[in-house]
């Protein structure tokens, strides 16, 4: 079992900045590929941002591309998205997912997929004010 912890967010204004974080336990010595997606008030949950186990890969949503940047920190599985430039459409409750390890590699075609991740965060809310 993974159990995955998310941290940061807030409030933040038009045009600035948040950092969130996340870490997953559980499988010790195993380095997974996690991700972070989001739901607003009213909406389904979408696909933000991936990095893959190595970190050599990592994915975004086009509406978060150029202003969001998502890695892998110094332990073993625990990532953070970098958010700049936020707008008010960046509001929204973010969960950060971790794949099966036995699942398959993060490609383009499936990281957006809600069916990859079998474990979810509480989630942290992200509100940026109009």
């Amino acid at each position: 079992q993974v159990q995955v912890v998310e941290s940061g967010g807030g409030l933040a204004q038009a045009g600035g900045s948040l950092r969130l974080s996340c870490a997953a336990s559980g499988r010790p010595f195993t380095r997974l590929s996690m991700g972070w997606f989001r739901q607003a008030p009213g909406k389904g949950r979408e696909f933000v941002a991936a990095v893959s186990w190595s970190g050599g890969d990592k994915f975004y949503a086009d509406s978060v591309k150029g202003r969001f940047t998502i890695s892998r920190d110094g332990a073993e599985n625990a990532i953070s998205l970098q958010m700049n430039e936020l707008k008010p459409e960046d509001t929204a409750v973010y969960y950060c997912a971790v794949p099966s390890p036995t699942g398959p590699a993060l490609t383009f075609s499936n990281v957006g997929s809600l069916a990859l991740y079998d474990y979810w965060g509480l989630g942290t809310q992200v509100t940026v004010p109009s």
